[in-house]
């Protein structure tokens, strides 16, 4: 995993929120959740809503980041802030609700992760997720195109970061026999972003950091950068508005045991 900027990921909070909003409109509204876990709950925005939402509820939110955590005790809700990685997650007290935006597709082995959440759910209880479906396809394909031909190639091999996504139909398969009610859908946003290089810093955040924890600082870095701007600047012109336009899909799953 990489080490994650608080700062750099709240950038485009608002097109990250987004997500994790319609996602929460989704949840059951008979459920009544008394014990709720946010994995990957990063700088605790979406913890401290769940907590203002279901104010009888123990709201536990775990990251893997510490800077990550150190910025949601800011947040002043309250809610308990667990040091911990998601691959080995397993709660004292069965939840009555796991909620994870934008976390999981860090993770292998989905096929056997998404049913052990479900499993672990109190009866009734919600599984709610957000992942990026990344595919091998526009910003994700130049970014490894650019760090497997540069000087920099050897570092960059083989690198373990983002997963591609599975075909949402796979989810399905997979907790259908574990749920009471089973909703699998997903939504491409078009994020109209402004600056220079808005898709390097809207990755600066999240899938390019792995590449950059692996350059040099100054001329090396620098050169992957240059390089990969000019990738984008032709698979993403600029409008005469000065907007970039950034399709984003994303896979979203909600299920009942």
């Amino acid at each position: 995993m990489p080490a994650w900027d608080p700062d750099v990921y709240s950038r485009y909070r608002a097109y990250r929120d987004r997500p994790a909003l319609d996602l929460m409109l989704k949840i059951p509204r008979d459920l009544d959740p008394r014990e709720i876990w946010d994995l990957g709950c990063g700088p605790g925005e979406h913890a401290a809503l769940l907590a203002a939402r279901h104010p009888g509820a123990v709201v536990h939110g775990l990251d893997s980041s510490p800077q990550m955590l150190e910025r949601a005790r800011g947040q002043g809700a309250d809610v308990d802030w667990v040091l911990g990685d998601i691959d080995v997650w397993r709660p004292a007290l069965a939840p009555d609700l796991i909620f994870t935006n934008a976390a999981l597709q860090w993770l292998v082995g989905h096929e056997t992760l998404f049913p052990r959440l479900l499993d672990s759910l109190a009866p009734g209880g919600v599984l709610a997720c957000q992942i990026p479906q990344v595919e091998d396809a526009g910003w994700r394909s130049s970014l490894r195109e650019v760090a497997g031909q540069g000087p920099w190639a050897g570092k960059l091999a083989a690198l373990d970061g983002v997963r591609q996504g599975h075909d949402p139909r796979a989810y399905h398969d997979w907790l259908s026999p574990l749920a009471s009610d089973l909703d699998v859908w997903v939504t491409t946003y078009v994020h109209a972003l402004e600056g220079e290089d808005p898709i390097v810093d809207w990755t600066s955040g999240t899938s390019l950091r792995p590449y950059l924890e692996r350059l040099e600082p100054g001329e090396e870095t620098a050169a992957f950068l240059a390089a990969w701007r000019t990738r984008l600047a032709e698979d993403y012109p600029r409008r005469a508005d000065g907007i970039t336009l950034l399709p984003f899909t994303r896979l979203f799953v909600v299920a009942r045991r």
